[in-house]
């Protein structure tokens, strides 16, 4: 099963539309799963926001999933690289979870549970638009495992 947890609702109905597509197309090839965790309201206390937001997150994560943080500090890694790594991830633990933070970033607990911490992108995305490319980057891994037309 693939987990993804995230920090906030997504509210354009365009970008929704999206995302439901590209979670259907997955769902042909893998179970997925989506839990949004609501957003704390942004006060001068940035560091009580993440830590509210991570608490929120952490309820949603299991002791046996292998969790992926999506992390602009994380490793870089290309779409076959990340087949590569799904396919390597689900013979050893078949609970993975991506977690998407809030729009201020990421409470050092969440770093400290995550298995390992990737990077989208050197660009800068609105981050409701992160869970979107995150969608199409698991959907690409999928037609690439399965020697499917979709990746050039």
């Amino acid at each position: 099963m693939i987990k993804i947890v995230c920090v906030g609702r997504i509210k354009d109905r365009n970008l929704k539309n999206l995302i439901d597509d590209y979670a259907s197309k997955i769902s042909h090839y893998h179970r997925l799963e989506m839990i949004e965790v609501k957003d704390e309201s942004i006060g001068s206390d940035e560091k009580a926001v993440l830590s509210v937001e991570a608490d929120r997150i952490l309820e949603k994560i299991r002791d046996d999933e292998y969790v992926i943080l999506l992390d602009l500090h994380g490793k870089s890694i290309d779409s076959l690289s990340l087949a590569e790594k799904l396919d390597k991830l689900f013979i050893r633990n078949p609970r993975i979870v991506f977690v998407i933070g809030g729009s201020l970033g990421l409470d050092d607990r969440l770093r400290r549970r995550a298995d390992e911490s990737l990077k989208l992108s050197d660009l800068t995305f609105l981050h409701q638009m992160t869970r979107l490319i995150l969608l199409e980057q698991i959907y690409r891994s999928f037609k690439i495992l399965n020697h499917e037309t979709y990746h050039k």
